[in-house]
């Protein structure tokens, strides 16, 4: 078994690092957690391709996947304003899960599917072109240098978000560690089937227009950290 982070032909041993369970989960939540979470989390085969269009009971005109989504702000947001396309959210940590959850639940939204495990196992089952658009935003910048290959954004990743997305969809990243920047351009611009979209400086100093703000990007602001937003279009 590889033990790389290489997402190829081989298998991929699950990378997860820290506590997945926080003190923060009350039993509430994790009843609200046992009650719904089934019927909203993602099963992986253990052969062959996922089709995104199985994991949603009407039909989508689109499907959208966020890596690492934290407490759900964003993804909520986005699911809500866009009723019609079916999201698939990865958040291994079951605080942001349970977080994420009852705001689906409190709002009725029914178009978000959820894999609380490591986002490389979903890679590599999505079938091509199947993804309209990535999201990768504020993960964990694993700031100590032996640390650096837990980094979610790489060289073996990259590659493989690149072949999710559809002709003209679009992978979007942000972190407010300039480090991390440089990190994710490196990986990005190493990836000919991928272009950044980015004309001025504004482009990557800007939010996207729809970008709905999470509590780490406000708590990176309190804190002086500006983001760098990265945006990428895949090869037509």
């Amino acid at each position: 078994m590889r033990d790389d982070g290489a997402t190829g032909d081989g298998p991929v041993r699950r990378q997860i690092w820290g506590r997945r369970l926080g003190p923060g989960l009350k039993p509430a939540r994790r009843k609200l957690l046992e009650e719904r979470l089934p019927g909203l989390q993602i099963e992986l085969p253990e052969q062959g391709r996922l089709d995104p269009a199985s994991l949603f009971p009407g039909r989508m005109q689109g499907f959208r996947l966020e890596i690492g989504f934290g407490g759900g702000e964003h993804l909520a947001a986005q699911a809500k304003a866009n009723p019609h396309l079916g999201f698939l959210g990865v958040e291994p940590f079951m605080d942001g899960v349970g977080k994420l959850v009852a705001e689906l639940d409190a709002s009725g939204t029914d178009n978000v599917r959820i894999l609380a495990d490591d986002a490389r196992l979903l890679l590599r089952v999505l079938p091509d072109a199947c993804l309209e658009r990535i999201d990768v935003l504020f993960p964990d910048p694993w700031p100590k240098l032996r640390h650096n290959k837990r980094r979610i954004v790489n060289r073996q990743t990259v590659p493989e978000m690149a072949r999710v997305l559809r002709p003209g969809g679009e992978l979007r990243l942000a972190t407010d560690i300039v480090d991390y920047a440089r990190w994710m351009l490196d990986a990005t611009l190493a990836e000919p089937r991928l272009a950044w979209m980015a004309e001025r400086a504004d482009d990557w100093r800007i939010a996207p227009p729809d970008h709905v703000p999470t509590r780490y990007q406000a708590k990176a602001e309190r804190e002086g950290r500006p983001a760098t937003f990265l945006r990428f279009r895949a090869a037509s």
